[in-house]
């Protein structure tokens, strides 16, 4: 579902521990991290699509949750053509999206990997919500720095003050089934592994 603009509507979810670390997945058989996100279906609004994001991902239910934020208005990155399908280039031009900054008020136990028979994440960690942009692809790196920017006044004041953002291109205000391609992150620190996955320690490789 695509708006007359080629954009596809989206949802991103930074996700936060008690230490207001964030939630990073690595996409699984790949060495890319990032933030869960997904497509908002026909019929869904915003916060239904996260909801429903939140399980499939991370297996997560709303009550395992506390919404703190979300942005106010879309976000929008376009997307290089050698990133998308080919049978999606010409109408196909990016992702605006809502991002929701949720709080954990559970154990990480009930973190689930494999809630759904298609599973998006073979393993996860707790990151520091600050990250260093230059590990994110570069389409993206707007969006992420502005996301975390006009969410990051609903944490604790501490965490407000270490800010450590890096590089990237800006993203613009105002959808990812369509894009191909290396995605977010590679952050090969120390990481939680769900039932049968494995690791490979050198993301470079």
């Amino acid at each position: 579902m695509l708006d007359r603009e080629g954009f596809r509507p989206n949802v991103g979810i930074i996700l936060l521990n008690q230490k207001n670390q964030v939630f990073w997945g690595k996409r699984i058989r790949t060495h890319s991290w990032q933030f869960p996100q997904g497509g908002i279906d026909r019929g869904e609004s915003p916060e239904q699509a996260m909801f429903r994001e939140l399980h499939e991902e991370v297996g997560l239910q709303p009550e395992h949750v506390r919404i703190v934020a979300r942005t106010r208005d879309w976000l929008r990155y376009e997307v290089p053509d050698r990133f998308i399908r080919r049978d999606a280039r010409g109408f196909y031009k990016g992702q605006k999206q809502i991002w929701y900054l949720l709080q954990l008020v559970t154990h990480d136990h009930n973190l689930n990997l494999r809630a759904t028979d298609h599973p998006e994440f073979d393993a996860w960690r707790w990151n520091d919500y600050w990250v260093p942009l230059d590990v994110v692809v570069e389409f993206k790196r707007g969006v992420y720095e502005m996301a975390l920017t006009e969410l990051a006044r609903f944490l604790p004041r501490n965490e407000r003050q270490n800010r450590y953002l890096r590089g990237g291109s800006r993203g613009t205000r105002d959808g990812s089934d369509l894009e191909s391609g290396p995605i977010d992150m590679q952050v090969p620190l120390h990481i939680e592994l769900p039932p049968g996955a494995s690791f490979d320690p050198n993301p470079q490789g």
